[in-house]
């Protein structure tokens, strides 16, 4: 009984070392994580940028909707809005993004038609601006 206990140990021990080792070597690990890495450092920069993009897209979105909202209420009012809020401009579609601020300038004079507003956005710090007769343009109003 020994050594018939013996002998399928022995032959259990060969089989376990004729098999072949599977499972992945050090290098292939370092070689994947590199990989990984690179294409970490290529797609980071570039959903930055697109976060940026979005960012100012919004920016130039809430300035067409206000130039909409105070050529709007001119129109009902026959007059320019006393100030940029949702209390004056709030039936005339006038909202703004939570990330963008902007700054009304308009002449004082009554009866007055000349407008321009300034936009940017708080996390990318690029200035926009639009005004009674222009489209949206980069920079702050003249």
């Amino acid at each position: 009984m020994y050594f018939a206990l013996m002998g399928k140990l022995e032959a259990r021990r060969k089989g376990l070392l004729a098999e072949e080792e599977k499972g992945f070597t050090l290098i292939e690990l370092l070689v994947v994580v590199i990989i990984i890495g690179i294409l970490a450092a290529i797609a980071i920069p570039v959903y930055l940028n697109v976060q940026n993009n979005a960012r100012n897209s919004s920016v130039q979105s809430d300035l067409s909707n206000v130039k909409t909202a105070i050529v709007a209420y001119q129109t009902d009012k026959g007059t320019l809005p006393p100030a940029l809020d949702q209390a004056t401009l709030g039936d005339y579609g006038y909202s703004v993004s939570s990330d963008n601020g902007l700054a009304y300038k308009a002449t004082p004079a009554t009866g007055a038609t000349t407008w321009c507003v300034n936009g940017k956005n708080t996390k990318t710090n690029k200035a926009y601006s639009i005004s009674n007769t222009s489209q949206v343009v980069e920079g702050a109003c003249a």
